[in-house]
């Protein structure tokens, strides 16, 4: 017994000494969720940065939230993070926190630059004052694109931002470069097209469109509003994305990298597919709405991730069609929750 009890002890320090350790920004949200997910399945040790918030929503991770290291920090407070990094001693860290939500950043186009753009600063910094050795993840963006200069878009596209949101990403993607250029640090840059999931938040026009349809089906509203339907998207499925962001910061050397699927579908196709797949037609429902649309729309966004395709060995397992059949089954079942919760 003793020499079994000593050998395993030994055999879990060993553990310890090889388990990764990563911190996530953001990880209570879409991606930081599904990232969370595979890093404990791949054997790390995750740590996640939480707001000084009392109203920080857990839904996401709540089913591995007694598996995952929080710490309280705020994208613009420099001291926490600094204090954040120090105490979790990261080999990798994933910065997915940003306010980035589009329409929000013409509204909050100063917040959306501080947490958004200074916000990346601010954890470039802190991790070159702990361990230049700690490995960055920025999750960049295809609005750097916005008024797209040629189709598709990959790694040497120039951008032209449409909007606070995308002007604020290709800051936080520039700055990354410059950190991994002057400081010799591993800092990688994903320039994720758009990605989905039954995660997603409900503001944001694929969700508000399947939840929108769940709540038709049910006889709870009559219409759906939305704006630009012919705004045309990238889309992908989120969990897959995330295993690009995991990819890219287990290479040789750090290098910026297009995720996207390499086709696109307007917010009409989505729209039609959502309606179809509960058998109405979207015509009877659909109201176009003034509010909901941007001052400078981005018209058409297409990636090229052959790059990432044989750098990474990266590849996609969800298509359009199956990503929106997989949000609008998930809907139906959220709305389905909310009905009986509702009767008591």
């Amino acid at each position: 017994m003793t020499v079994r009890t000593t050998r395993s002890a030994r055999d879990d320090t060993l553990t310890e000494k090889l388990m990764k350790r990563a911190l996530i920004t953001g990880i209570t949200g879409q991606d930081g969720s599904y990232l969370a997910e595979l890093l404990l399945d791949e054997g790390y040790e995750v740590h996640g940065m939480v707001r000084r918030s009392s109203t920080e929503s857990f839904e996401r991770i709540n089913h591995i939230r007694d598996r995952v290291t929080f710490h309280q920090a705020d994208l613009l407070d420099q001291r926490s993070i600094i204090e954040m990094v120090d105490e979790a001693q990261p080999d990798e860290v994933y910065n997915l926190a940003a306010q980035s939500f589009v329409p929000t950043s013409w509204k909050q186009p100063v917040l959306t630059g501080e947490f958004t753009a200074l916000g990346v600063t601010r954890m470039l910094e802190a991790i070159r004052h702990v361990n230049r050795k700690v490995r960055f993840y920025q999750a960049s963006s295809s609005e750097m694109f916005g008024k797209v200069r040629e189709t598709p878009q990959n790694e040497l596209t120039p951008f032209h931002p449409r909007s606070p949101y995308g002007v604020a990403k290709a800051y936080g993607h520039y700055i990354t470069v410059n950190y991994r250029e002057s400081y010799d640090m591993y800092a990688a840059g994903g320039i994720l097209f758009n990605h989905e999931s039954p995660r997603r938040g409900k503001e944001f026009v694929t969700r508000k469109i399947t939840y929108g349809v769940a709540r038709i089906r049910n006889g709870l509203d009559k219409e759906l509003r939305l704006g630009n339907l012919d705004a045309r998207r990238d889309w992908g499925y989120a969990g897959d994305y995330v295993r690009a962001m995991w990819l890219m910061l287990n290479q040789d050397e750090p290098e910026d990298f297009v995720i996207s699927s390499g086709a696109t579908h307007s917010v009409k196709d989505f729209v039609e597919l959502a309606f179809k797949h509960v058998g109405l037609h979207w015509e009877d429902h659909v109201v176009i709405d003034p509010r909901f649309v941007r001052p400078a729309e981005v018209d058409l966004l297409l990636g090229d991730s052959s790059k990432a395709r044989e750098k990474l060995a990266w590849e996609t397992t969800v298509d359009f069609e199956g990503l929106v059949q997989m949000m609008v089954e998930a809907d139906l079942k959220c709305v389905a929750r909310e009905i009986r919760n509702s009767e008591g």
